[in-house]
């Protein structure tokens, strides 16, 4: 959108309306986000809060991030990025221009004029919703939370909790909402490594707490995304992303649970998509693999089962979908332990090379990956277990694993020296059919290795799982 359009749309949005309480506190926001004069808080410098922080910063407006790492500031201090598929040159751009700042010290909200949240939300160890993070950033808000401030939610969650949690937290200073500030959700629809969605150009779901909380809350996104949908509440808007992830996981669920089936009676369920996607109506493709991976769609789902639970009902579907692709990790060592079992091998005391720790191919972000479950159930088999992946030189320590190892090389001598090779991402390093040349075993998640040889069979023994 280019700026007289936005100025124009911008205009349009700030038309008073009477009947909203709050109306002022909106206005006078909305007044500041047309002038380019509202200065954005953006806590959390991830896989979400940075490229946000960046789009904003690109629409002319002061921005700034807010984390408690200080190794992320640091480095966006330096105008360096850690994050892959985000330029330095965008980052570098956006500090040295001015606009942008990064910082630890959480006293600096006190200056911005709306603040955005995207912090994480994992699952407890019993698959419960994990909230903590909103919670205590709630609280961090709230003793700085000032009169006009406009606060939007973009983590993922389950329906109510803007206004039934993050609201009466944010109160706790004193104020109330709309009367002093506004409150608003809109789910991040981040897709890490999609060159054909960019954050400006993917679609802002926006829902407030009230009227005059989603007329600024529009208004603020409008400023820096090409299309912005207004929904009528924070909790459709919550719905909304817990549905384009639900959809995802259920269709994935059955695919694999095909996939197992099809194993069973000799048939390759690639060939059975690739077939069946040539209906030119009524049918949509989704494919296979070891597990789910990501931040969203791993996670999401089970906080729709469980406030489902908490109000009477059972998300019969959303639970089947998240045992089938949770189950896929061990479903792919089973193939593992049967495939050298053919080859006179055990998995105890077997070589075993992992293909990727990324949850998905030629990107940096292991969140979730079923990666880390295969080499840790394998390794508890009494495997040893190294992994390839050129985005992750080294394991990184997170919430559940810490592999403690580094990658290997991508060669096809190194590969040669395992018993079996797994390919768990599909990363474009991994297309070289000379990798494969002297590998003796390949169990391929990926459907990779195959389309490699059109013209042969491939020189390896190779497993689909």
């Amino acid at each position: 959108m280019n700026a007289t359009a936005a100025a124009r749309s911008l205009a349009t949005i700030a038309q008073p309306r009477t009947t909203a309480t709050g109306s002022t506190v909106a206005e006078d926001l909305i007044a500041m986000i047309q002038a380019r004069t509202a200065r954005i808080g953006i806590i959390g410098q991830g896989y979400v809060g940075l490229p946000l922080a960046l789009v904003f910063a690109e629409g002319g407006f002061p921005v700034v991030g807010f984390d408690v790492d200080s190794r992320k500031v640091e480095a966006l201090g330096r105008g360096e990025s850690y994050i892959k598929h985000i330029g330095p040159d965008r980052v570098a751009a956006a500090i040295h221009g001015g606009r942008f700042t990064a910082t630890t010290d959480f006293e600096g909200l006190r200056e911005c004029d709306a603040i955005i949240i995207c912090v994480p939300t994992p699952l407890g160890p019993h698959r419960e919703p994990d909230n903590s993070y909103i919670h205590r950033t709630a609280e961090a808000i709230a003793p700085r939370l000032r009169k006009g401030q406009l606060v939007v939610l973009e983590s993922t969650t389950y329906p109510g909790t803007t206004d039934g949690e993050v609201r009466p937290l944010l109160e706790r200073s004193g104020l109330s909402c709309p009367g002093d500030f506004l409150l608003a959700f809109s789910p991040e629809r981040e897709d890490p490594g999609n060159g054909k969605f960019s954050t400006r150009g993917i679609p802002k779901v926006v829902g407030g707490v009230d009227v005059a909380s989603t007329d600024a809350a529009v208004a603020l996104y409008t400023a820096a995304v090409d299309k912005v949908v207004r929904v009528s509440s924070a909790r459709v808007a919550e719905s909304a992303k817990l549905l384009e992830n639900i959809f995802r996981s259920v269709n994935i669920a059955l695919v694999n649970e095909m996939k197992v089936i099809l194993d069973g009676m000799d048939i390759d369920i690639w060939e059975v998509i690739e077939a069946a996607k040539t209906k030119p109506f009524g049918f949509m493709p989704f494919y296979p693999g070891p597990g789910l991976g990501g931040h969203c769609i791993p996670l999401d789902p089970f906080y729709l089962s469980w406030k489902a639970a908490e109000n009477g009902q059972w998300a019969r579907f959303v639970e089947l979908a998240g045992e089938i692709n949770t189950s896929m990790p061990r479903h792919v060592c089973g193939r593992i332990s049967t495939a050298l079992n053919d080859d006179g091998k055990a998995v105890r005391g077997s070589r075993i090379l992992v293909l990727g720790l990324a949850y998905k191919a030629n990107v940096d972000d292991d969140r979730e990956s079923p990666s880390y479950e295969i080499i840790e159930h394998l390794q508890a088999a009494g495997a040893t277990v190294d992994f390839c992946d050129p985005h992750f030189p080294e394991a990184r320590k997170g919430r559940k694993h810490d592999l403690t190892l580094s990658s290997v090389p991508c060669s096809p001598e190194r590969f040669a020296e395992y018993d079996a090779v797994v390919v768990s991402t599909a990363h474009d390093a991994f297309r070289d059919p000379a990798l494969f040349g002297k590998v003796k075993l390949v169990v391929d998640t990926r459907n990779l290795v195959a389309p490699l040889f059109p013209d042969a069979a491939p020189p390896c023994r190779l497993v689909k799982a």
